[in-house]
């Protein structure tokens, strides 16, 4: 397999017909999906995202391992998937700030998704263009990354809440420039309020969204090149990861307040993408003081094989551990019922 500009163009021609399918199919008639239509749409994209993990695998390689680029997809698909189900948390608070009725949601979150999968891809490029320039760049990847795993699993020990979206800046000040209406108007973006055009808080919601998805990606493609260098896997890992991110929102509903370990589990991923970097860029050292502007070639180097199993395993563990609390905790409030009912009677 060749990555010329006719495969990018391609790709990308594919990745936004998935977005304009999804909107007319789904989203254009306002209603909140069904878990049976949730669930479909979410394993279908899921299918997707493994088959062409499966033709990259056949299909691209390098010399002495042919299937090189299939695993290093499937390794960047399953962190980039996890970071976006992380997001997922967010989604749901920004929609409860907003008080978004369920039926108009579906259509913020997949405009919102798209215009962040544009921004990253921006993003993307000028990942690959300082990395091209500059090498020793992992080197800051690694310890960026370091460093959010230090405060994701910090935040999460402190239990530090969610910043509220309205006290974003650009937030307030597209509220004070521009007139926004006070309910909405079915689910149109922008509406008439008091004789003048105004946005409708859809609009603001979506803006939001967009925004904090966008903060997500400083750290989700910093991780992306920590297992792969090539901007195409980077860019179709991220968009396959977003695609049928929606459905997912609506499919997961009460199950994200029960995943209270995932966040940890992330922060353990990030440390150790952030890790893998930094012995990444030690192989390729120009630094000169470290080892004299000399590779360290002693230092121990993480296969792509090697990522994957231990992503995959913090996953399974950091999942069934905060389902099995979850379970404890259902279990054990009955008892703590009825031993409050006990004592209220003595």
């Amino acid at each position: 397999m060749e990555v010329n500009a006719l495969t990018w163009i391609i790709t990308i021609l594919v990745i936004a017909g998935f977005f304009i399918f999804d909107f007319y199919s789904h989203v254009r008639k306002p209603h909140a999906p069904s878990m049976r239509e949730s669930g479909f749409w979410t394993l279908f994209y899921v299918l997707v995202s493994v088959a062409f993990g499966v033709f990259l695998w056949l299909t691209w390689g390098e010399p002495g391992d042919p299937h090189a680029h299939g695993m290093e997809f499937f390794s960047g698909y399953v962190t980039e998937k996890a970071l976006s189900v992380d997001n997922l948390f967010v989604f749901a608070l920004i929609m409860g700030a907003f008080k978004i009725p369920p039926k108009y949601q579906q259509k913020v979150l997949l405009i919102g998704i798209a215009l962040s999968l544009v921004l990253r891809g921006v993003f993307i490029a000028l990942g690959a263009a300082i990395i091209e320039a500059w090498s020793d760049v992992f080197y800051l990847f690694g310890l960026f990354l370091l460093v959010i795993a230090v405060k994701t699993i910090a935040d999460e020990v402190r239990d530090v809440p969610e910043t509220d979206p309205n006290d974003m800046k650009l937030i307030k000040f597209i509220r004070k420039v521009i007139p926004v209406s006070e309910g909405y108007d079915s689910d149109r973006l922008v509406t008439r309020h008091l004789g003048k055009r105004a946005l409708t808080p859809l609009f603001i919601c979506l803006v939001a969204i967009g925004l904090t998805d966008l903060m997500f990606a400083l750290d989700s493609i910093p991780a992306i090149y920590g297992i792969t260098q090539e901007p195409y896997i980077v860019f179709t890992t991220n968009a396959l990861s977003l695609l049928g991110l929606r459905q997912m929102y609506f499919l997961l509903g009460g199950l994200l307040e029960r995943l209270v370990y995932l966040p940890y589990g992330l922060g353990v991923i990030l440390a150790f993408i952030g890790v893998k970097m930094v012995l990444h860029a030690l192989h390729e050292n120009n630094i000169p003081f470290i080892n004299g502007g000399d590779g360290v070639h002693g230092a121990p180097e993480i296969s792509t094989v090697t990522s994957l199993l231990v992503i995959v395993v913090v996953l399974v563990v950091t999942i069934g551990a905060s389902l099995w609390k979850s379970r404890r905790d259902t279990d054990e409030q009955p008892v703590e019922h009825e031993r409050h009912v006990v004592e209220g009677t003595d």
